[in-house]
């Protein structure tokens, strides 16, 4: 039986409280099920819907889970509130894909508190105290980007125009998130040790392809001189090849423009066997079998590692083929 002391004590400090707040909904009874609260930062990207499918299909009745799931819009205060609200239903366990690293420290305090285990997925929470959550799955956006930079590197020098002054034009994701940070960090390092790299603008481009596009557009009216477009995820690379298109700048094999993306979407690696996409970088989002499995060792007592980091390659239009890119699932 499930039914755990602290749920009594939510229920009962629920009968306490005065005035009109509103109720939250009662954790489901049945004992069967093992109730888990996810908190998904949004949907703004392909990547992310296919970390909400893995998650769901992982976390399924079939498999001995009730999911409760709240989409956040990309607001952290709406997944405050939603963790607080996970701890007042009292859930068996609470999973966190952030919108941003810091700020995480009460709200994590208030789930040990109330004996609720968290795990951190997708990206990272900065807090001094890393007791205060079970475990970090995702993915090494750090090496992500540094792979990214080490090819654009190679690729020049093969080109012939590795002495060339190389203007950078940089799309940002979400500002103060795991990604967006570690992503930003490889190519600000390379600009600082090589001394022919500039960075023509960072723009901020949300993860979306509305909000990439819209940047892009816009800059394009007043600078075209870019070499490289350095793009921190699929969605925003989309938007900026309608950019170019409508500025009339040829980008990918053959082109002016080098386009480099993160993520490797079936849609980017798509355009990068097209030879109009020069660079993918995986990033996996199938985090919810690994998930599962944290929760199952969990449950039986086992050590559970601290961080786990999935493992992600780099596509070029000479390492993929059709067959590849069907087999994918997102």
């Amino acid at each position: 039986m499930r039914v755990k002391i602290r749920l009594i004590a939510c229920a009962l400090a629920l009968l306490c409280l005065a005035g009109c707040a509103s109720r939250p909904t009662a954790k489901p009874q049945d004992s069967e099920l093992l109730v888990v609260g996810f908190s998904q930062l949004g949907s703004e990207s392909s990547w992310r819907l296919a970390n909400t499918a893995s998650m769901t299909a992982a976390l399924s009745r079939e498999k001995g889970y009730e999911l409760l799931l709240e989409n956040a819009k990309q607001k952290q205060d709406n997944q405050l509130a939603a963790v607080r609200n996970f701890i007042l239903q009292g859930v068996d366990l609470i999973v966190i894909a952030p919108v941003a690293e810091t700020g995480w420290e009460s709200v994590l305090q208030e789930a040990r508190d109330a004996q609720i285990p968290v795990i951190i997925m997708d990206r990272a929470v900065a807090v001094e105290d890393e007791s205060l959550y079970l475990s970090n799955v995702g993915s090494d956006f750090l090496r992500e980007g540094e792979r990214a930079v080490e090819w654009l590197r190679e690729e020049l020098e093969r080109r012939g125009r590795g002495e060339d002054e190389i203007r950078i034009l940089h799309l940002q994701g979400t500002y103060g998130a795991t990604s967006q940070l570690m992503r930003t960090k490889p190519i600000e390092d390379a600009v600082r040790a090589m001394p022919n790299w500039t960075i023509a603008a960072q723009l901020p481009g949300d993860y979306t392809e509305a909000k990439g596009y819209e940047v892009v557009r816009d800059y394009l009216r007043g600078d075209r001189d870019i070499d490289v477009i350095y793009s921190e995820n699929d969605n925003m690379t989309f938007g900026a090849m309608r950019a170019l298109d409508e500025a009339g700048l040829r980008y990918g094999e053959g082109g002016d423009v080098i386009l480099i993306s993160f993520d490797a979407v079936r849609e980017a690696l798509q355009y990068c066997l097209e030879g109009k996409i020069d660079l993918c970088v995986e990033c996996n989002p199938l985090h919810g079998p690994r998930v599962e499995e944290l929760i199952r060792q969990y449950e039986e007592g086992e050590s559970i590692p601290k961080h786990i980091y999935v493992e992600e390659l780099i596509f070029t239009k000479d390492r993929l083929t059709q067959e590849l890119i069907d087999s994918r699932e997102y």
